[in-house]
Order: structure tokens, then sequence, then C-alpha cells
């Protein structure tokens, strides 16, 4: 049986709508009834005699007669696609466009920018989707601040009310998402903030699986909160590319392909802080195995993409091939040392280690630098990039 959601009471701005309309006359309670009824939206029909006789919402106020012209003149403000009212749904329609705007600029040929423009305008997409449920569900998603003893809304230096960022919604305890798709959202986040404060490259393959799951987190999550008629399947289909690459070419591409330290270090201090089983969620990053084949039965002569059952023993053969150590790399002292020498800064020496690791209390155990092993020190992959770090902020210090 569907469940009945939250979301079909008039807001106010059309309480004042339906008022200038008792004044203006000439409508009965029907006719203004059809004009708040939508295909995303029923309205209770007792609830347009109640406002005529005051019953409720007696302290709104009437719309002037040119805000109500101006309502009749672009009415039915209705999308063909969906059926979501571009006013009243506004957060809802601007979420999924956001989401499909994102997708096109990283399909684009030619940009080199891509994962970034994705992050930043998927971020607002995500944004505008946790407004509109918690719109629905009745919750302020607004800032308060407190003047004089007086708690009132936070406002910008324009006057706008100030809402919530994606980072609180994602957090608050009446968020629907699951946690694999908040662990999603949360890298990205740290991405997105790194690429504020400095410039960024050649990210693209190394974030390429989670911007991917983020993509379908959306489409399940905007289907499960808002309705199947809202995925984007639609809109967005398989994209088709011009070049095929060998394991050879694979392997150039990613030695070339070397994260910028600070994403290196971001990438790896939240792998760092996530369990194993969080690190597996499916809806964390998306992996999918290609594998080039040609088609035995007639059926299948035109699928470009055949998909396995997880369960299955083609799934199983599948992931015996791929299948690799997950244990992290550890490095002792001298390890990290040598590194940093071979790569260009030949004073960067054991002191010099020793005193840096002091200076970030870098063996503090709350941080994803190392781990103590039968009493001897060894050193993650996030250390050795916080070091190449420093030594690139100080490289006249140690080239």
């Amino acid at each position: 049986m569907t469940t009945r959601r939250r979301g079909n009471a008039l807001e106010k701005w059309e309480i004042s709508l339906v008022k200038a309309m008792f004044e203006r006359g000439g409508y009965n309670d029907q006719d203004i009834l059809a004009y708040f009824t939508r295909p995303t939206r029923t309205v209770n029909h007792r609830l347009i005699g109640q406002i005529r006789r005051e019953d409720r919402y007696k302290s709104v106020k009437n719309s002037s007669q040119e805000e109500l012209d101006e309502f009749l003149s672009s009415w039915p403000d209705v999308d063909p696609e969906t059926g979501l009212s571009l006013r009243g749904d506004e957060l809802l329609i601007k979420a999924r466009e956001a989401m499909i705007a994102a997708v096109h600029n990283f399909n684009s040929a030619g940009l080199t920018f891509r994962s970034e423009l994705f992050i930043v305008t998927a971020i607002i997409a995500w944004t505008y989707l946790m407004h509109a449920f918690f719109k629905r569900e009745g919750v302020d998603y607004r800032y308060y601040k407190t003047v004089g003893g007086v708690k009132q809304v936070d406002k910008t230096p324009e006057g706008a009310d100030k809402y919530w960022e994606l980072g609180k919604c994602i957090r608050h305890a009446k968020c629907p998402l699951p946690s694999g798709t908040v662990n999603n959202l949360e890298t990205l986040l740290e991405i997105r903030h790194e690429i504020e404060h400095r410039s960024t490259n050649r990210i693209d393959d190394a974030l390429s699986a989670k911007l991917q799951q983020c993509c379908l987190n959306f489409n399940e999550s905007i289907k499960d909160i808002f309705g199947n008629q809202y995925g984007l399947e639609k809109r967005l289909s398989i994209a088709l590319q011009f070049v095929t690459f060998s394991s050879d070419q694979r392997s150039i591409l990613k030695k070339a392909s070397k994260l910028p330290r600070h994403i290196e270090t971001s990438l790896q201090k939240i792998h760092d802080r996530l369990s194993d089983e969080e690190l597996a969620d499916p809806r964390f990053s998306y992996h999918v195995a290609f594998v080039r084949k040609t088609a035995n039965r007639a059926s299948a002569a035109d699928e470009a993409v055949e998909f396995v059952s997880p369960d299955s023993n083609e799934a199983a053969e599948i992931n015996r091939v791929l299948l690799k150590e997950t244990e992290k790399p550890k490095y002792r002292p001298s390890d990290i040392v040598r590194i940093i020498q071979g790569e260009g800064y030949p004073r960067f020496t054991i002191s010099k280690h020793t005193d840096l690791w002091h200076a970030l209390d870098a063996k503090n155990t709350t941080k994803p630098y190392g781990v103590e092993i039968a009493g001897q020190w060894y050193w993650y992959e996030a250390w050795l990039a916080r070091v190449r770090e420093h030594c690139l902020e100080q490289r006249d210090k140690y080239e």
C-alpha cells in the first residue's frame, strides 16, 4: 500500500491568494480548489471553506489584486515533465536541474575541470533536495541567533534568511539518507573545501567512483523520498566515448595522473577514519568491472554492457581476478625519509622528520597517520602525503 506523505497543505502565499479570490468574488470553493490542485499534490476540499469562514489561517493577510492577476496570468505554472509546480516545488525542480547540469558538465567533451565542476554543482543539488525534504516534513532549516535575549532568524547582509548548508542537513537527526550516502557526501564536501582554497588538477581518475555513486545515490534518494516519477533516468542515459584503453595505456595514464598532494592527503584521511564496512558500502563508492566480450547468442549481440548477479558464478570469477590486498601500506621513518629525499628534498633528514611529527602530534591515535605494532611505529600513506605537502610548502628549506 502506498504511504501517504506530508506536504498536501497550502503554503502561506497560496492562502493569501485564496483570500484575494474571496475578495474579488466570482469564484466558488470548487473553482478555487482547482487552481491549487496539481498532479503532485491534492488539497482537501474542506480547506477552502475553512479559510472562507476564517476557521483557519485567520492571521494570514490577503494578497494584493495585482499579485492575484500575476498568479492567474501565469497559471498553470507546472513543469510538463514532472507535474511539479514551478513555484510551490521550486526546491525539488532546482535539485533535479542542478544534478542534471553537474552530469552534463562532467560529460562535456574538452573540459579539463570536470570533477571540480561536478562536485560544486552536485552539492548544490543535494542541498536543495534536503531543503525540499525538510520543508515537506515541517523541519525549520533556517539558522537562528539570539539578540538581546530574543531568538530570531539569522539573516544575510542583504536581509535574506540563512539556510542550513549540506553538511548540517546530512547530520540532522531527521536526515533520511543511509550512512553510505552520507559518507559519500562527506567525502565530496571535504574535497570541495580543498577546491575552494587551492587550485587542483588531475583528480578525475581518483574520484570517478565516488562521483558516479553520488549520481546513483541522488537518483535513488529523490525517488525514495518524493516518488519514482522524479528519477533522472529518462534525462540522462549511457555516455558514449570514442576510445578504448589497453592495459598499457591505462598504466601510463595512472602514472601521469598523480593526485595533487593536498587532495591525496584529504582522501587518505577520509578513508582512514572509515571502517572496512563503511568503505565497502556500495553507496560510498561505485566500482564496476567492464569486460569486453564477444556475444555468444544473438539476443546479446547489441548489448554494450552486461550486468551479472553479484551472487552468480560469473561474479565470483570476476572477483577472484580483481580482488587485491587491502591492507594499508606501512612505512618506517627511514622509509619516509628515503622516499622524500628521492623526490627532490635531500635536506629532509631523520631529525627533520622527527621534529615534524612532534610538531603535528602525528602519533596521536586520534589522527590517521600511523599505527604501533609490537612496540614499533609504522606510518601510513596519509603521513607520507602530509610530509610531501610540508616539503612542498617549504621547498627552499629542503631542496
